[in-house]
């Protein structure tokens, strides 16, 4: 199997399969792929536990379906792009070396790598779009590709180094940093700071992915440019005041 990463902006990660290997993914993340590639659409990788397992990445907004790309009888290429300006993370995934990630950061994975729910917390309406905050977990054996979107910071955290991270930017961390969810002290920075009023707090030690663009802050930026539907009133009086008005036009 080769891969590599190509573009900067909206980067690419592009495979060659012998014949054989697979890759998995989540259902939707495909970009493109050769005549010799087969996909299979299955629950079977959904993360373990069972219905559980499943049930919870289902409530969690998860999909509890997972496509995997397998060449058949000659090399074939697969391409998986981001679906937002970002970056494209390899991590290799082993016993003891696991892996949180926030519930859009799995892109794709080898075989062995099953993905499942870590933490759900579900913090209010308003402050993650009313889904609350999602971390999955990779375990397994292989190598998984995370997709964090914005500039990425890295940085390794020392035994009981703690850092307090607004949610929507943590991208991913080994499953040694501690994690817990934590509110913004003092009522005044609660109601007037601006930032919400939960923060994640990763203690170390381990090394933690921040992304300089949560999904939920460029959807914030970007909703009062949506254009809304008039409502229907307003739009059936409008129509019924044009042809009144070119009637009345037209017997001047």
């Amino acid at each position: 199997m080769q891969s590599r990463i190509t573009g900067t902006t909206m980067p690419v990660l592009e495979f060659v399969l012998e014949p054989n290997e697979t890759i998995i993914s989540e259902a939707g993340e495909l970009s493109w792929m050769g005549a010799s590639i087969q996909m299979t659409t299955h629950t079977q990788f959904a993360g373990g536990g069972g219905l559980f397992g499943v049930l919870k990445r289902v409530a969690g907004g998860g999909s509890i379906f997972m496509t995997e790309y397998r060449a058949i009888g000659a090399p074939g290429e697969l391409a998986f792009a981001t679906k937002l300006p970002g970056h494209i993370v390899p991590v290799e995934v082993s016993p003891g070396h696991e892996y949180m990630i926030h519930r859009h950061g799995f892109l794709c994975a080898t075989s062995q790598v099953q993905i499942g729910v870590a933490f759900q917390q579900s913090l209010g309406a308003g402050i993650f779009g009313g889904e609350g905050f999602l971390l999955q977990r990779l375990h397994g054996q292989g190598t998984a590709w995370l997709e964090l979107s914005g500039e990425l910071v890295v940085r390794d955290l020392q035994p009981g180094e703690t850092l307090r991270v607004h949610p929507g930017h943590v991208g991913a961390f080994q499953s040694s940093v501690s994690f817990q969810i934590t509110t913004v002290p003092g009522i005044k920075n609660m109601i007037f700071g601006g930032d919400g009023i939960f923060l994640a707090s990763l203690t170390g030690p381990g090394r933690i992915w921040l992304q300089t663009l949560p999904v939920s802050k460029l959807a914030h930026a970007i909703e009062k440019y949506i254009p809304r539907e008039a409502p229907r009133q307003a739009v059936e009086g409008g129509v019924v005041g044009g042809i009144v008005g070119s009637i009345l036009d037209n017997m001047r």
